[in-house]
């Protein structure tokens, strides 16, 4: 039994949007601020982000185009690098990149939630549990728990059917789009917006010299990756997209270019409607989201209520989207015999990964007890640059090793653009590895955690 092929192009450009729009588009502009003191180098690292994303994205479109398969880069790698390194790469996705994402924004979706709904405060008394002073699984407990609700949830609609899946994505998107749309349009137009803050820093703000300016950067870089981040995943269902070799380039571009736009106009809006001061305190203060005091501003109370709204469906959307892509990987897998056996059934019924799918949700549900937003998205997005530069690289190696194949798309600007990408990679794993050693070393932690498993399941690997 084979997966179904029942995504069409507009399906599958909403799913990639779905996946990338979370809760960066309201987030980590404070974050950003705090770090980098400025508007105006906030709004270029925005920039920045979105075209190195892009750069990544068109590269990574060739590979797609040439090796289109469920699976992803899981794929792409067994023709590449070969087994061990493809291995890597699909317990990295399930043990922190696409796991502590999934657990990350359905985090945040519980956190809207119990704003607009506060949940029944649960064993206050052990909050304060700790191990090695990293994890706190007891902390927010009412919050945590929700968070896993929503999970198991979500994965039970996707067991049902990528395409019921792929619907909701679309309507859920679609609801997002509109809503930040209208911030953009009203918040830029309202008498609160000053245009000036753009070029006023922070108080007390100091030159931080050519190396600190270029170290923060890759910094506040990290938080706009959050939120870039899966734009890959749509790969993973290249054997259920219609066309996928022709389709999966046009997904990359439309939907990558489509995000920076939307990411830029938000965090825009954001920055002309509060002082950066305004913004850093919001940072440090924990208990405030930068966009819903920014719409607050013209809005009042209301507007809190709609962006609180917007932020628990965009949330919503992302997790939902990212529990249905990543888990192809895995179940790809299994079926060559390197993960969980029983990852690699079909749902008779539904066609679906199913035992694939709750792989994923439990291991998820244990990272929401592991730590911190911001703790887990700096961890997941120092591992992902580690193969989103051997992906791009790929496309070197494939264009010596498959010179004749046939390539419905090749990457415009090459050689240009890939390398500049592959060097952004290694600059970026280089800066976290030495000012963020904790969640770098965290990353690694859990993708070693894989190799026991990889060399008992080799031996029934069904490719060797």
């Amino acid at each position: 039994m084979q997966l179904a092929k029942a995504i069409t192009l507009p399906t599958a450009i909403a799913l990639i949007i779905s996946s990338m729009i979370g809760s960066g588009v309201y987030k980590k502009v404070a974050p950003m601020s705090d770090t980098l003191q400025s508007p105006m180098l906030v709004m270029i690292c925005w920039l920045l982000g979105g075209l190195i994303s892009l750069a990544g994205a068109i590269s990574n479109a060739e590979v797609a185009s040439l090796l289109a398969g469920t699976g992803g880069e899981y794929r792409y790698y067994r023709t590449i690098y070969g087994k061990f390194f493809a291995f890597l790469f699909g317990w990295a996705n399930f043990a922190v990149i696409k796991t502590a994402a999934i657990a990350s924004i359905a985090y945040v979706f519980t956190q809207s939630f119990h704003s607009l709904f506060p949940l029944p405060e649960l064993l206050p008394q052990w909050a304060d549990i700790n191990i090695y002073g990293w994890f706190y699984p007891f902390q927010n407990l009412s919050v945590k728990l929700f968070t896993v609700l929503v999970i198991v949830l979500l994965t039970f609609v996707n067991i049902r059917g990528v395409k019921l899946g792929g619907e909701i994505s679309k309507l859920l998107i679609i609801l997002v789009l509109v809503g930040i749309s209208t911030i953009v349009i009203f918040g830029l137009s309202s008498g609160q917006a000053d245009w000036s803050r753009l070029s006023q820093p922070a108080t007390g703000y100091v030159s931080l010299g050519w190396s600190g300016l270029v170290s923060a950067m890759f910094t506040a870089m990290l938080a706009a990756f959050w939120a870039y981040e899966g734009w890959n995943t749509i790969g993973y269902i290249g054997g259920e997209i219609q066309n996928p070799n022709r389709n999966l380039p046009i997904v990359l571009f439309w939907g990558v270019l489509t995000v920076i736009v939307v990411y830029f106009l938000a965090n825009l809006t954001y920055l002309v409607l509060l002082p950066v001061d305004q913004l850093i305190e919001i940072k440090r203060s924990t208990n405030s989201i930068a966009a819903v005091e920014a719409i607050k501003s013209f809005w009042g109370a209301g507007g809190g209520y709609f962006i609180s709204i917007l932020i628990l469906v965009t949330t919503l959307a992302s997790t939902h989207t990212t529990i249905l892509l990543a888990a192809r990987t895995y179940f790809a897998m299994a079926g060559e015999g390197v993960f969980f056996k029983q990852a690699a059934v079909i749902h008779p019924k539904y066609q679906t990964p199913s035992k694939a799918l709750i792989y994923q949700c439990i291991w998820t549900c244990m990272l929401v007890f592991s730590g911190s937003f911001d703790q887990l998205t700096d961890m997941l997005i120092f591992a992902s640059f580690i193969f989103y530069g051997a992906t791009t690289f790929g496309v070197f190696i494939l264009r010596r090793k498959m010179p004749d194949a046939h390539r419905p798309y090749r990457v415009w600007g090459y050689p240009v653009v890939p390398i500049v990408f592959i060097v952004f990679c290694i600059i970026l794993v280089g800066n976290t590895l030495i000012n963020q050693p904790r969640e770098a070393l965290m990353g690694l932690g859990l993708i070693a955690t894989g190799l026991p498993f990889y060399y008992t399941w080799r031996s029934r690997d069904v490719n060797d």
